[in-house]
């Protein structure tokens, strides 16, 4: 059982390394549940979604991350009429929220992304424009001879409303060195992420987890986000996201040792301790319906997540990595599989307010 000194602690919000240690020692069901207590006592029984789509704005990379199963030497980089066309194609799907992503072009500047955010937000005003990673802003910044505070303060004047936390990964410069040597440090991740913060810039936040990290290095990695999230106040949701091992080479390096995907116990565990360690800072753990598949999202809304992410329309990034769990989940479904849990559906908007 879990010792009740360690609940006190972690229904105050402030359960330790340690306790997160031997919590998971315990009997994975017992985790389980009293991760689920710990969300139904800070958002009740309600769970959320938001029908966005993602737009893919190349799939170069100078950053060759072992990784990365999408990025290619020679590839495509859209231009400014092409997103507005994939956005207005998205339009009778009833999407909210447009999730833009790219990769790191070293003769890419700021400017760039502002004419994208400005172009968007000139032609669907109403859309939300949940855009851009850490790593590509920081990139584009120093680029352009920009301070961070001056990048984010443009974007954000141009249109931009929240960035994303990606570029994560694992917040460990002893696996950034292994897996993504190219891209930036911790400390200039954790950098980035606080000037956006600072700007009036909210961001989700994301642990792309089960390749070459420890579960202490994940552990730390939650702490980091927490320790942020104290002083900001400024990450809307915290996102585990599973290493899919299939055409990268760091997944080829795994199964030749006979590791592959983390099995679907392992995925809860790190749903639950994230649900223990974040309880009062980050009240929303959305479970990747893409990643883990549409069944385990549903059993993870059991152990500590309260959110099934969105619609998507597409994720090449998954497909890349040999995901088999579809590109589009359509709203009346995701409903569905709520209401399959007994639990309460609701649309949803990326500040996560209610959507009507």
């Amino acid at each position: 059982m879990i010792d009740d000194e360690i609940k006190e602690r972690a229904y105050a919000g402030k359960a330790t390394k340690k306790d997160a240690f031997e919590i998971l020692e315990l009997n994975p069901f017992e985790i389980f549940n009293f991760a689920d207590e710990l969300r139904k006592k800070e958002v009740g029984d309600t769970v959320t979604y938001v029908i966005n789509r993602n737009i893919y704005l190349t799939n170069m990379c100078t950053a060759k991350c072992k990784f990365c199963s999408f990025n290619q030497d020679k590839g495509y980089l859209m231009n400014i009429p092409n997103i507005l066309k994939q956005i207005e194609e998205s339009q009778d799907l009833g999407v909210i929220e447009v999730c833009i992503q790219g990769g790191f072009l070293p003769d890419i500047d700021l400017e760039y992304y502002i004419d994208i955010v400005g172009s968007v937000k000139e032609r669907f005003p109403e859309i939300t424009i949940h855009a851009f990673s850490p790593m590509e802003i920081y990139n584009a910044a120093r680029i352009s001879g920009l301070s961070l505070n001056e990048a984010f303060q443009k974007l954000k004047d141009a249109g931009l409303d929240t960035l994303t936390g990606t570029s994560a990964e694992v917040l460990s410069d002893r696996v950034r060195k292994i897996i993504c040597p190219s891209k930036i440090t911790t400390e200039q991740w954790i950098e980035t992420i606080m000037k956006a913060h600072e700007t009036g810039l909210s961001t989700n936040s994301t642990i792309m987890y089960g390749h070459v990290e420890t579960w202490e290095e994940r552990i730390d990695h939650i702490l980091i986000i927490r320790d942020i999230q104290q002083k900001t106040g400024r990450f809307t949701e915290f996102v585990p996201l599973p290493f899919l091992p299939y055409n990268n080479r760091i997944g080829e390096e795994m199964m030749d040792k006979g590791k592959y995907a983390t099995g679907g116990i392992e995925d809860l565990k790190l749903y639950a301790i994230s649900r223990i360690l974040l309880h009062t800072h980050i009240p929303n753990i959305q479970a990747s319906w893409v990643k883990l598949g549409k069944k385990l999202a549903q059993v993870a809304l059991n152990c500590g997540a309260n959110d099934l992410g969105g619609t998507l329309i597409e994720d090449q990034i998954t497909m890349a990595s040999g995901g088999t769990n579809g590109q589009w989940l359509p709203p009346e479904e995701i409903e569905w599989l709520i209401n399959q849990i007994g639990r309460t559906p609701t649309k949803r908007d990326t500040l996560y307010r209610e959507f009507k």
